[in-house]
Parts: C-alpha cells; sequence; structure tokens
C-alpha cells in the first residue's frame, strides 16, 4: 500500500519549518514501512510505502498529520511573537 500527503504553504520558510519537523520521526520505523518526507518550493510531500497492515498505514498517516498540525501551530506562535516585537501596541489587549 502507498500513500501519498503533499500539504501547500504560503512561503517555502514555512514548508520547509515543517519538512524538518516531520523528518525525525521518518528515521526509526519498523521493517516494512518507508516514509520520505520532501520540500519543493512551498510544498511539503511525504510518501509512506507500507507493506504491513493498513491499521499501521492509517496510524501512520494521522501521525504524520498530528507532527505538521503541531509544526503549524509553532510557526503561528513565532509569527506572532515576530508581529508583537515589531508593532507592541498590535499585542496590547
Amino acid at each position: 500500500m502507498e500513500a501519498e500527503v503533499r500539504i501547500s504553504y504560503e512561503n517555502e520558510r514555512e514548508a520547509e519549518a515543517v519538512a524538518q519537523a516531520v523528518s525525525p520521526d521518518n528515521v526509526k520505523v519498523p521493517t516494512g514501512l518507508v516514509i520520505k518526507t520532501t520540500r519543493k518550493g512551498c510544498e511539503v510531500l511525504t510518501r509512506i510505502q507500507c507493506e504491513l497492515r493498513l491499521q499501521t498505514l492509517i496510524a501512520t498517516i494521522d501521525d504524520l498529520l498530528s507532527c505538521v498540525s503541531t509544526a503549524e501551530k509553532a510557526f503561528s506562535v513565532v509569527k506572532r511573537l515576530e508581529t508583537c516585537f515589531r508593532q507592541p501596541s498590535s499585542c496590547l489587549q
């Protein structure tokens, strides 16, 4: 079984951040599971090859999307902090 997850971002910096964030998870995987994440421009592409059970493939995709979500939340916070440093008045409530 194979799956491909392709996610587009506003810029290459965000795409690179996500690609780097999920890549360490690709290092130690069970035999029969291959995960490859790459960035091309503003797009992150993850290819998953699974010779194991369907549940393993689904769990792997779920894991990947969870890691992507965490990375996206992190750079959302960083963006907000950068804005606050540039325009402190925009962060006062």
